[in-house]
């Protein structure tokens, strides 16, 4: 099993940034894909940035793009999301989710193909 802890989340202006992180830890011999997705209220989750820690290579929605950046954190098998230039329409609950690493993203921008969430974390972005 793999736990993911978040953290980083808060209430920010429109324009400013936010940096989210996740740790995983317990069954973490393995490199993980590591990935941040997102849920607003109303709405289904919807896939933001993930990467793949064993290749060093990333994909991001199109509505992130430019904005968001995501990469290796400090230890192994964590992320961090950097936020530039929030949006209020980027206010939701962001989970992270992991799975084991095979190297390539093409399908790493689906929900289903992570077995490990965390708990969530909380952005709000006040206009």
């Amino acid at each position: 099993q793999v736990q993911l802890v978040e953290s980083g989340g808060g209430l920010v202006q429109t324009g400013g940034s936010l940096r989210l992180s996740c740790a995983a830890s317990g069954r973490t011999f393995s490199t993980l894909a590591m990935a941040w997705f997102r849920q607003a209220p109303g709405k289904e989750r919807e896939f933001v940035a993930a990467i793949s820690l064993s290749a060093g290579s990333t994909v991001y929605a199109d509505s992130v793009k430019g904005r968001f950046t995501i990469s290796g954190g400090t230890t192994r098998n964590s992320v961090d999301l950097q936020m530039k230039s929030l949006k209020p329409e980027d206010t939701a609950v962001y989970y992270c989710a992991a799975d084991d690493d095979y190297g390539s993203t093409w399908y790493l921008d689906r929900g289903e193909e992570y077995e490990f969430w965390g708990q969530g974390t909380q952005v709000t972005v006040s206009s």
